[in-house]
């Protein structure tokens, strides 16, 4: 699967494919996905190539955009995900980001973040995204402030907890 976009510094990203299966595997069931994101009863590698086919291959469908997988130029090593989901709850894609542990502090985040932003704001005519994070997120929540989020309130998404909601204007 060929790159969407690839970093001058360290990174690239693209749609995931059911080869990342492994990836996905790895990175739903790492301790800081359960704790921040939740438990998506990822527990088999089928599990998880039924995860990219019927949660990120409809979004690319329906929408033309999605999370994208994070890969390292140097190594070619998958290390997160980085992209727009589009939620029922939310009327604008909202950013959203995991990285595996190991990677984070780095740096890599945030230059994954900058380089879907700046291509996203080439290439879909969108001129509102969202995030959102628990409130114990702190990394998360520094993370999105960086990139020019500001908190703008709350949303409780069915069935969930409250999140804080993060809002970029692109236009």
């Amino acid at each position: 699967m060929s790159n969407i976009l690839h970093t001058s510094l360290n990174i690239s990203l693209r749609r995931f494919t059911p080869n990342d299966a492994s990836f996905i595997f790895d990175l739903l069931n790492s301790p800081t996905w359960k704790q921040f994101i939740g438990d998506r009863n990822i527990l088999t590698p089928g599990d998880a190539v039924n995860y990219i086919l019927n949660v990120l291959t409809p979004i690319y469908i329906q929408y033309g955009f999605g999370p994208w997988l994070v890969v390292l130029n140097n190594t070619h090593e998958a290390i997160g995900l980085c992209g727009l989901f589009k939620r029922d709850y939310l009327d604008r894609p909202d950013l959203g980001f995991a990285f595996m542990p190991g990677f984070e502090g780095r740096g890599l985040a945030y230059e994954a973040c900058r380089a879907a932003l700046t291509y996203i704001i080439q290439q879909y005519p969108i001129d509102k995204l969202y995030a959102t994070t628990s409130d114990g997120n702190l990394r998360s929540q520094r993370l999105l402030e960086r990139c020019g989020f500001a908190i703008s309130g709350s949303v409780t998404p069915p069935g969930c907890n409250a999140l804080l909601l993060y809002t970029l204007n692109l236009k």
